[in-house]
């Protein structure tokens, strides 16, 4: 198949299904994929939501769900100390390191695999020389990416994406690892998502709202 303009991951290294979604992207049928770190807490203060950290079943029944699908793929995990954490720091450094296939998946191993803290400046300073950045600090502190960052996020939200990973096909969006295999099918075969039932997922009436 043929490459698809626009292909694009957008990921926060909060969210441990980041990093057992970035390793399904080399599986995708195109030549590349721009990988867009967003900060999490900024979409979910766009869209009023509460972060699944916040509803304390919900959490643990995450952590339990990232650890089994863990499992399920064969991939090592470990949680990191605590969750969640600020991740502005490891975000920063991910968009310093040039926001590629390296540095997304070191950033992700780190915090994922090995369970480090990446709020911890001194795991950030380890982080960076492995990733060639030579001054974390002046790095993480350039007005140029943390501007890139809330240009990442504003991005995101404009086009109405609301949780993390999302992987962008031209105009559609699929959330969460579990979309992966809808992805792959969007992309083999576009036209078995411009059926009468799928169009009419778009204009589905809203029966009644929620009052708060």
């Amino acid at each position: 198949m043929k490459d698809v303009v626009n292909v694009s991951w957008v990921f926060d290294v909060i969210s441990p299904f980041a990093y057992l979604g970035f390793p399904r992207l080399s599986r995708l049928p195109v030549q590349s994929v721009e990988f867009v770190p967003v900060l999490f807490a900024g979409l979910l203060q766009h869209f009023g939501q509460l972060g699944p950290a916040e509803i304390p079943s919900k959490r643990r029944f995450t952590y339990r769900f990232a650890l089994w699908r863990a499992r399920q793929l064969g991939l090592p995990m470990r949680m990191p100390p605590a969750h969640p954490f600020n991740p502005l720091a490891a975000l920063r450094l991910i968009i310093a390191a040039g926001s590629d296939q390296r540095a997304v998946g070191t950033v992700l191993d780190a915090v994922y695999r090995e369970g480090r803290d990446v709020a911890d400046p001194g795991v950030i300073a380890e982080l960076a020389r492995e990733l060639g950045v030579a001054d974390p600090q002046a790095a993480l502190a350039d007005t140029t990416i943390k501007q890139r960052l809330r240009d990442n996020t504003n991005w995101a939200s404009s086009r109405g994406i609301f949780g993390v990973p999302t992987l962008v096909i031209g105009e559609e969006f699929f959330w969460g690892h579990d979309a992966f295999d809808m992805a792959l099918e969007y992309l083999r075969h576009p036209d078995a998502f411009r059926d009468p039932d799928m169009q009419a997922a778009d204009t589905l009436p809203v029966g009644v709202t929620r009052t708060r």
